[in-house]
C-alpha cells in the first residue's frame, strides 16, 4: 500500500500541560511531517527525518503553514437532535419534553435515521471531529443507521441506543427486556466491527425503571469492556426528581452505583452539581465526568467547576463535549471557547495548551482509547486535523500580531470554527475535502 507523507507544523501532547510554559507536555515541530501507511502513523518528527524514512513511491501532501494535530474528540453528543439545536426557551426537563422527545420519535423510520446519521457525521468531519461518543434514540434502527454510516467512513466512534421505559411519550419507550435484547443484538452486530465501539446507554435515571437499570447492570456484567454512558446532575429539578424516583439511594450518583454502572469506561454527561461524597465516589471508581459548556449555558443548568474537579485531593477524570443538540455548536473549538468562559466566571483560567490537550489526548484518555487515537505518535491510527489560523479575514488580521504558538492556539479556540478546518484525515485518508466543502 502506498505511503502518504503530510508536511506541516505538527503538535501533539504527551501529558496534561501544568502551565502555559510547560514545554515538556507537548511535542511541536515547526517543519514537521507524518508518514502514514495502512491507516496508521508509521513515522513522526521533523520533515527531514521523516522524509528520509519514506519509500520511493510515497505521496507527499504539503499543508504548510497550517497546524497538524490529532483529530478532535467529542465525548457526548446526541445525533438524533440535529433538528432540535437552537430550540428556544426551556430548561432541561421542559426542553426534553417539548422538543427532544417529539423529534426522537421520528427515528423509528430507517430512512430518516440513516439520513440524519449521514448528515451528523458529515458535520463532525467538517468541524474537525474524528471520534464521538454518541447517544442514538431508543429505536434499534437509529443505532444501526449510526454505526453503518460510521463504518462506511471508517471512523472510530462509540455509540449506543438509549434505554428508556418510563417518563417518555408513546413511541419512545422500550421495556426492560426489549432494551436488553436490542442492546445485546447491536453489540453482537457492531461492537468491534471495523472501528466501532458500543456503549450501554440508559438515558438517565428518570427514564429508566429499576427493572431496566437491572438490565443495564446485566449488560455491564456480561460485557465489562464496553463503555457506559448516561447523564448525571445536570439540573436541580432533575436531581430532585431522580432521587424521588429512587428513594433508597443516598443521592443521584448512588443510583448508578447501586446498579454497578460506575467504572473506568463510564461517561457521565454534565455532572455539574456534585456533592463531595459523590465526587469521591466518582474518583474512586474512575468514572468520567463530561463537561458540556454550551448546553449547560444554553439551558441555564449551571457552571461546571472544571479546575476544582481536577485539583481535588481525589481528582476527577474529565472529558469535554458539544452535547449537540442541547449544545449550540458542532465545533470542539467553539465548545472549548465557551468552556474557557465558564471557567473564567469561577475566577480561574484554562490556558490554550490545556484546551487543546483536552480536545485531543485528554478526551482520548477519558474514552479509554489512547492506545489508538488522540496523539500523533508512531503507531497511532491516523486521525488528523489540519487547522488554518488565517481561515477568515478577522483571524488573518489578528495573526499579524501573534508571536507565539500559545497565542495562535488561543486564536483558533476563540475565533475558529469549521472554516478553520482545512482538512481531516480518517485512518489516513482525506475526509473533509471529499465532502465538497
Amino acid at each position: 500500500m502506498t505511503e502518504t507523507l503530510l508536511r506541516g507544523r505538527t503538535l501533539t501532547f504527551l501529558r496534561w500541560p501544568e502551565t502555559i510554559d510547560d514545554h515538556g507536555a507537548w511535542r511541536y515541530e515547526e517543519d514537521g511531517a507524518l508518514l502514514m501507511k495502512e491507516g496508521r502513523i508509521i513515522a513522526a518528527g521533523s520533515y527531514a527525518e521523516v522524509e528520509a524514512k519514506a519509500g520511493e513511491t510515497v505521496k507527499k501532501i504539503d499543508h504548510r503553514p497550517h497546524l497538524l494535530l490529532p483529530g478532535l474528540i467529542d465525548a457526548h453528543v446526541h445525533f438524533p437532535q440535529m433538528q432540535v439545536i437552537a430550540s428556544y426557551g426551556a430548561e432541561l426537563l421542559d426542553w426534553l419534553n417539548n422538543y427532544t422527545f417529539p423529534e426522537e420519535t421520528k427515528f423509528l423510520n430507517t430512512q430518516h435515521s440513516r439520513r440524519i446519521a449521514r448528515l451528523f457525521l458529515d458535520e463532525m468531519i467538517r468541524h474537525g471531529t474524528t471520534t464521538v461518543a454518541a447517544y442514538c434514540s431508543v429505536h434499534k434502527e437509529s443505532a444501526e443507521a449510526f454505526f453503518a454510516e460510521s463504518h462506511d467512513r471508517n471512523m472510530l466512534n462509540i455509540a449506543g441506543k438509549v434505554m428508556m421505559d418510563r417518563n417518555a411519550p408513546e413511541g419512545l419507550r422500550d421495556t426492560p427486556q426489549s432494551s436488553y435484547d436490542d442492546s445485546k443484538a447491536l453489540i453482537a452486530q457492531w461492537h468491534g466491527t471495523g472501528r466501532q465501539h458500543y456503549a450501554i446507554t440508559p438515558r438517565f435515571a428518570i427514564t429508566s425503571t429499576p427493572a431496566q437499570m437491572e438490565m443495564a447492570q446485566a449488560l455491564v456484567t456480561e460485557f465489562p469492556d464496553l463503555h457506559v454512558q448516561t447523564h448525571l446532575s445536570e439540573n436541580h429539578d432533575e436531581i430532585a426528581y431522580s432521587c424521588e424516583l429512587y428513594p433508597q439511594a443516598r443521592d443521584y450518583t448512588d443510583i448508578y452505583a447501586r446498579y454497578g454502572l460506575l467504572g473506568q469506561r463510564t461517561l457521565l454527561g454534565h455532572s455539574i452539581h456534585l456533592s463531595e461524597r459523590e465526587a469521591d465516589v466518582l474518583s474512586e471508581t474512575g468514572s468520567v465526568v463530561v463537561f458540556c459548556p454550551t448546553s449547560n449555558l444554553f439551558l441555564g443548568s449551571g457552571l461546571f467547576d472544571y479546575q476544582r474537579y481536577r485539583a481535588r485531593e481525589k481528582p476527577l477524570r474529565i472529558a469535554a463535549a458539544t452535547d449537540v443538540g442541547g449544545g449550540t455548536n458542532y465545533s470542539m473549538l467553539r465548545t472549548m471557547d465557551e468552556g474557557y468562559k465558564v471557567i473564567a466566571l469561577q475566577g480561574k483560567k484554562l490556558n490554550p495548551f490545556q484546551s487543546f490537550w483536552q480536545m485531543t489526548q485528554g478526551n482520548a484518555q477519558a474514552l479509554s482509547v489512547t492506545e489508538r487515537v488522540g496523539t500523533l505518535e508512531e503507531g497511532s491510527e491516523a486521525d488528523i486535523v489540519v487547522l488554518d489560523s488565517r481561515a477568515t479575514s478577522v483571524m488573518g488580521l489578528r495573526m499579524e500580531s501573534i508571536n507565539s504558538l500559545a497565542e495562535e492556539l488561543f486564536l483558533l479556540q476563540t475565533l475558529g470554527d469549521d472554516r478553520a478546518v482545512r482538512e481531516v484525515y480518517i485512518a489516513g485518508k482525506p475526509a473533509k475535502s471529499i465532502l465538497g466543502v
